[in-house]
């Protein structure tokens, strides 16, 4: 709670953004995010347009000192602040869009029914492999007593966001996740935590997610990104408005993969990154995916503070 705040009272693009998104919503966005209450703000359909709302704010706050991104990606809801930023598509019908995608991938699953969690220091290829073999072991064969009437959700299990080498996030039915955690587990994973998600984000059990929010992104007009951006489903860079569509419908239920999404842009020549938005999470995978001895500078933009540091840092190299 309270994120972006000094943004807000300090740079009148990012005021100006906060008050798009109010109007946008037909609801005092920026009131939930500062003052909440926060049981409130941490409903996914709040949470997301937040945290887009935060990041456009930081990233135009960027721009307007003079930065400019010649490449972008994000992860998974950053995606949609990744084509704002491109001009894929306008931020009020991005903060509308991921209010909606919020709503769809809370009512996809009833509360309690899915789960997610991240696996550390296991190849993503093996887990790949562990998730296979628990769908299979938990999906009965056509002739077996009671496979009539087996619900095949509860077999659902996956890699939903491959984040950096050493952690791969597993999403799904309950009972799959911990079966699947568990293997990973024996099979050497220095840690499986679960995660507190308020649904399985980037699975299967998330298409009627995709579905709805296919036909609400079908009426929104989408432009040629200005800059390629990289798509989470693919690893492949986004350049026409159509491509970015479907990419932001197919990750409701693909996996992110993060790590391939960052390798892109390195390979596209990308010099420099910085993470808009609160926090800097991405920041830190980023060091465990080009390693330790990488020299690509990372900065972050989050508040007044971490906007001078990226200045002087940006303006030194």
């Amino acid at each position: 709670m309270g994120m972006g705040r000094e943004l807000y009272e300090r740079f009148p693009i990012a005021r100006a953004v906060f008050e798009e998104a109010d109007e946008a919503l037909g609801f005092a966005l920026s009131k939930l995010i500062f003052e909440g209450p926060e049981e409130t703000l941490k409903l996914t359909e709040h949470t997301q347009p937040a945290i887009l709302t935060v990041s456009v704010a930081a990233g135009r706050v960027l721009t307007e000192a003079g930065f400019t991104p010649a490449l972008a990606a994000g992860h998974s809801l950053g995606e949609y602040s990744a084509h704002v930023a491109a001009g894929t598509l306008s931020f009020a019908d991005a903060v509308r869009a991921v209010r909606m995608r919020g709503r769809y991938m809370q009512q996809a699953v009833p509360a309690g029914e899915g789960a997610m969690a991240a696996i550390l220091g296991l190849d993503a290829a093996l887990i790949k492999v562990i998730c296979e073999q628990v769908s299979d072991q938990l999906t009965p064969l056509p002739k077996t007593p009671g496979a009539e009437g087996f619900d095949a959700k509860l077999a659902v299990v996956s890699a939903a966001n491959l984040n950096s080498p050493g952690q791969t996030v597993i999403s799904g039915a309950l009972g799959a996740v911990e079966k699947a955690a568990a293997l990973c587990k024996d099979a050497g994973a220095k840690r499986t935590v679960m995660l507190p998600v308020s649904a399985p984000f980037h699975c299967a059990l998330m298409q009627p997610a995709q579905d709805a929010l296919a036909r609400d992104l079908a009426g929104l007009e989408f432009h040629d990104p200005a800059i390629p951006v990289a798509a989470n489903v693919s690893a492949t860079p986004i350049t026409s408005g159509s491509a970015a569509r479907t990419a932001l419908v197919a990750q409701v239920t693909g996996a992110v993969r993060w790590v391939e999404c960052i390798q892109l842009l390195v390979a596209q020549g990308a010099t420099h990154f910085v993470e808009v938005g609160p926090g800097k999470v991405l920041s830190g995978l980023m060091k465990q995916i080009l390693g330790k001895d990488a020299m690509t500078p990372v900065f972050n933009v989050e508040d007044a503070a971490s906007l001078e540091k990226t200045r002087a840092g940006l303006h030194l190299q």
